[in-house]
């Protein structure tokens, strides 16, 4: 047990973003999606299984450890439902709170083409699994960089240095 961590979160989980470097990405999806056949392909190469039984859980805590890329155009990314330009499932508007909770918010959901998406996801450092039933319940995350004081590094922060 450890203060400030879930106990949701294994422990190769944690070693998995401690290793990852900035413009790395992650994938954190739903029981549906194709977790090991894709994650083959990942840097890890295996899939990072979790207790969670919501990807929007999963989501809040590891993005409470893990920093967005703010020198990118989207960072975040979700399966896009096919047709539904117009609404978003539940479990997007959930992870879009969390979004909005995290430092160098305002941060928001991209939609992907699912084949995109899967595409996408072949080439991340890893494949985070929940056991989340709702469809599209499937993310891309961009690690981004700390300051030397653990903050946010921000384009502005950068231009400073």
């Amino acid at each position: 047990m450890l203060f400030g961590i879930s106990p949701e979160l294994p422990a190769n989980l944690l070693q998995t973003l401690s290793l990852m470097g900035h413009a790395d990405e992650i994938v954190i999806c739903d029981a549906n999606f194709p977790a090991s056949s894709v994650a083959k392909s990942t840097h890890v190469g295996e899939v990072i299984q979790t207790g969670y039984k919501t990807t929007s859980r999963a989501c809040s805590d590891i993005l409470s450890l893990m920093p967005l890329d703010a020198f990118v155009e989207s960072p975040a990314r979700c399966m896009e439902v096919p047709g539904s330009h117009d609404r978003s499932p539940d479990v997007h508007q959930e992870v879009s709170t969390v979004l909005n909770s995290l430092p160098g918010n305002p941060w928001s959901l991209t939609p992907l083409d699912r084949f995109e998406f899967y595409d996408r996801a072949r080439h991340t450092f890893c494949v985070i699994r929940t056991l989340e039933r709702r469809a599209y319940g499937c993310f891309l995350f961009t690690k981004g960089v700390l300051t030397p004081d653990g903050e946010l590094m921000t384009p502005e922060f950068a231009n400073k240095v």
